[in-house]
């Protein structure tokens, strides 16, 4: 007879069954053999600041799992090569990458992709989100973000807000913007943001969004460019004077780039959370929060389920906005 289908259980019975499930499930994930050699596809060029953090991370894997971590740098087509490269390894744990979740839920309304990043992706840890600045320029005269609108708001059209191109994160803040706060701001479409960045502080535009780094940093600490805001789920602790987008009652517009490790869909469940912990264990270390922090760069970590409901939110917002807003890409 099989006993708990005859009986209900106690509260402590139940307690006990579950606990005893998540100890077997722990066991079979840590029982997992990890590859000697694992490649990390980071889908963005050396040198930048994602590529700085997958290195760190990849370090802190090495050591966690006593294997060789090799990290493949696969830039272009705003991420997609990168994950196109995921997506079409073998499923056996050798292979992992890094990436924004971008080209899963902003590149598929934009375009046919070699892969279908809903099914051939598993996604494994989130690892940091990446907030997104709104940064006045010399040119702009508002003081504060409620001054920017107000100004919007008396000059249709006359304010001009530059993004690293069409569809970026940037662009998808400014057209939730305009719909929230019925304004028309001029968008200023760059390609990258190298150039961009020069002209701002150049005065050739008001406003800028962009993605927090080193350099951005600096010239804010200079005086040369004014945040009046942040996409971020809280305020930064490099800037607590600068209010979120949320705070301000546009929290539709109060987004930032998720970044995360994926895997081949394929990739068995066991691999997926043996992955996932280390992963967790990796950001609990002082060493890799001081190295997110230092640029303004949030760890967030979790579990693989967490991660992917998350992406599934994003692609549905995405896509509803870029169909709304009729954005097109380049």
């Amino acid at each position: 007879m099989n006993f708990l289908a005859s009986s209900k259980p106690s509260h402590r019975t139940a307690t006990r069954l579950l606990a005893a499930a998540a100890l077997c499930a722990a066991s079979g994930a840590h029982a997992q053999a990890i590859p000697k050699t694992v490649r990390l596809i980071v889908a963005y060029p050396a040198g930048g600041v994602s590529d700085v953090v997958a290195r760190a991370l990849g370090d802190r894997l090495a050591a966690q799992l006593g294997v060789t971590v090799i990290v493949d740098n696969r830039a272009g087509a705003s991420g997609a090569i990168g994950m196109d490269a995921v997506a079409k390894a073998a499923p056996d744990g050798a292979t992992l990458g890094f990436s924004a979740i971008s080209p899963l839920v902003l590149s598929p309304h934009l375009g046919k992709l070699p892969f279908d990043p809903l099914k051939d992706i598993a996604p494994v840890a989130s690892v940091m989100y990446s907030p997104v600045l709104l940064i006045a320029t010399p040119a702009a005269k508002a003081k504060d973000f409620r001054a920017l609108i107000a100004d919007a708001r008396a000059q249709p059209g006359a304010l001009r807000w530059a993004t690293s191109g069409p569809a970026s994160l940037g662009h998808i803040v400014l057209e939730q913007l305009r719909s929230a706060a019925g304004v028309d701001i001029t968008h200023v479409p760059y390609k990258g943001g190298g150039q961009q960045l020069n002209d701002a502080i150049g005065g050739q535009f008001e406003i800028l969004s962009t993605n927090a780094s080193p350099t951005l940093t600096s010239h804010i600490q200079s005086g040369k460019l004014r945040p009046l805001a942040v996409g971020a789920p809280a305020r930064l602790e490099s800037l607590p004077q600068v209010p979120t987008l949320g705070e301000l009652g546009y929290s539709a517009a109060n987004i930032n780039s998720l970044f995360g490790v994926f895997a081949p869909a394929a990739t068995p469940p066991a691999l997926i959370a043996r992955y996932n912990a280390e992963i967790n264990k990796a950001l609990a270390s002082p060493e890799l929060r001081a190295r997110l922090t230092a640029t303004d760069n949030v760890p967030t970590g979790g579990t693989s389920a967490a991660f992917a409901k998350e992406i599934a939110s994003e692609f549905e917002s995405n896509g509803r906005i870029i169909k709304a807003a009729a954005i097109k890409a380049d």
